[in-house]
């Protein structure tokens, strides 16, 4: 297992008392990886420490404010490439078959595209294929870090080190597309509602019906998985 994929993973999901209890050990990882520019561990610390000792209820709310109630923060990576249209419905069961190819059933109600269980997925594969799955994301993890550097959350630090191991660089022009979609206060509940107001996902059986960019995301994906044995689930 690729554990520094696995604690970035777990840096992204739901804060628990587990979770804090676990973040001696993740912080350790982290800290150790040489992938990582130094740079980049020691602007990781102050989320890591954030999560080891804040109130568990503050850190409960902060995430729902930051990732629930913010279309624009959203976890789930087809969301920031179409939204709740159709179209993401076949690519996300191109996903699950390619969990499924991979030996990896996830084992919680998020969607598959959810950042957390993308993620605990590639800490069971090979880094060549970890590399290529986050340079496809690439321009997400660098417009998700800019919008949380606006509100000077420490979770920025998880997607610039995501986009370090990636070894790519952000397309600009969608970086800026990203950008410029306006963010919704996520105390405006009627705002919300109308941001959240479009067409229902339906999971539909045509896996090349998503735009491009999925499409080559999952076809990569594909070919890796194909051409390389099946990893052990993580635990």
């Amino acid at each position: 297992m690729d554990r520094t994929i696995k604690s970035l993973s777990l840096l992204l999901s739901y804060p628990t008392r587990e979770l804090q209890a676990a973040m001696p050990e993740i912080g350790g990882v982290l800290a150790s990886d040489t992938r990582l520019t130094a740079a980049a561990r020691r602007a990781l610390r102050p989320l890591v420490d954030e999560l080891a000792t804040r109130d568990i209820y503050d850190l409960e709310e902060q995430f729902v404010m930051l990732f629930d109630r913010s279309r624009t923060l959203s976890l789930n990576l087809f969301e920031h490439v179409h939204g709740e249209s159709r179209d993401r419905g076949g690519a996300m069961v191109s996903l699950v078959e390619t969990y499924r190819a991979g030996g990896f059933d996830p084992m919680t109600s998020e969607l598959p595209d959810h950042l957390p269980v993308l993620l605990e997925f590639l800490s069971t594969r090979p880094f060549v294929e970890v590399q290529e799955t986050l340079a496809d994301a690439a321009h997400i993890f660098e417009a998700l870090n800019a919008r949380l550097a606006r509100r000077d959350s420490p979770y920025g630090a998880v997607f610039a080190a995501l986009l370090q191991l990636s070894g790519a660089e952000a397309d600009r022009e969608a970086v800026a597309e990203l950008l410029d979609q306006p963010d919704v206060d996520p105390n405006d509940l009627e705002a919300l509602d109308q941001v959240w107001e479009e067409s229902e996902v339906v999971f539909g059986p045509d896996p090349n019906a998503g735009c491009p960019q999925v499409r080559d995301m999952l076809a990569q994906m594909d070919v890796l998985v194909n051409s390389a044995p099946a990893a052990t689930p993580a635990e």
